[in-house]
C-alpha cells in the first residue's frame, strides 16, 4: 500500500520541480528574448523606411491596437519622413505578412515579408534572393512605386508575376495596394508633392521636396 502511494507522490513532486525550473528559466531568457525581438523589429523598421535610421520611429495605436508607425528623421520629431505598417493577405499556403515602408507623398521606400510559408521552389521566392544581388528580386520591384502601380503583369500591371506562382505574387501585391489605401484613409491623405520626387543622394530612396506633409 506505501508503495501504491509513494509513486503517485514522487511524480506529483517530480512535476512540480519541473515546472519550477522552467518557469524559473523562461524568467531568466525572457527578458534576453524580448529585447532580441525589439532589436530585429527596429531593424527590420529602418530597413524599410531608412531615412528614419537616425531618427525615431513611433508607434501609433488605437483602443491599444498597433494601426501603423510614423518615422521621424531626427529624434524630436520634427521631420517626418514616412509611414511603416504591415500588410496582411491570403497566399496560395498561408497569410503573407509584410512590413512596408512608403514616404509622406506614399511612394514605397522599402518591404520585408515578416512570414510566409508558401510553397518551396515557387510561392516561396517571394523571399529569394538570387546570386550576386542582396535583397529578395521580387520585393525590390516595389521600390519607388505608388499604389497605383501595383499590380502583377498577369493583371495588366508591371509587377513580374513569379513563374508558376501567380497566387503568391498577386497575395503580395494587392494586400500592399489596399494597406496603402487603408493608410490613406487613417491620416487623411498623403502629401501634395509641390516640385518633384528626386533620388535621395544618400541612398537613392525618393524623397520629398516642396510638399505640405498632412497632419
Amino acid at each position: 500500500m506505501n508503495k501504491i502511494i509513494r509513486l503517485p507522490v514522487i511524480l506529483c513532486t517530480t512535476t512540480i520541480i519541473a515546472a519550477g525550473a522552467l518557469a524559473i528559466v523562461n524568467n531568466l531568457t525572457k527578458p534576453r528574448i524580448d529585447a532580441q525581438k525589439k532589436a530585429a523589429l527596429q531593424a527590420a523598421l529602418t530597413q524599410v523606411l531608412p531615412r528614419a535610421k537616425e531618427g525615431v520611429i513611433v508607434p501609433v495605436k488605437r483602443s491599444g491596437k498597433l494601426e501603423y508607425y510614423v518615422g521621424y528623421a531626427r529624434k524630436d520629431t520634427t521631420n517626418k519622413v514616412g509611414y511603416i505598417f504591415i500588410a496582411r493577405g491570403k497566399g496560395y499556403s498561408s497569410t503573407i505578412e509584410t512590413l512596408v515602408g512608403i514616404n509622406t507623398a506614399g511612394i514605397i521606400e522599402g518591404i520585408k515579408v515578416l512570414h510566409q510559408l508558401e510553397t518551396p521552389g515557387l510561392g516561396a521566392k517571394i523571399v529569394e534572393i538570387r546570386h550576386g544581388e542582396q535583397k529578395p528580386w521580387f520585393q525590390v520591384q516595389f521600390i519607388g512605386k505608388r499604389k497605383d502601380d501595383l499590380t502583377v503583369d498577369k493583371d495588366g500591371g508591371t509587377i513580374q508575376s513569379i513563374t508558376g506562382a501567380t497566387i503568391s505574387s498577386r497575395a503580395l501585391t494587392n494586400s500592399i495596394r489596399q494597406a496603402i489605401e487603408e493608410l490613406e484613409k487613417k491620416i487623411g491623405g498623403f502629401a501634395k508633392v509641390g516640385n518633384r520626387v528626386k533620388p535621395d543622394g544618400k541612398n537613392g530612396i525618393p524623397c520629398i521636396t516642396g510638399a505640405t506633409v498632412p497632419s
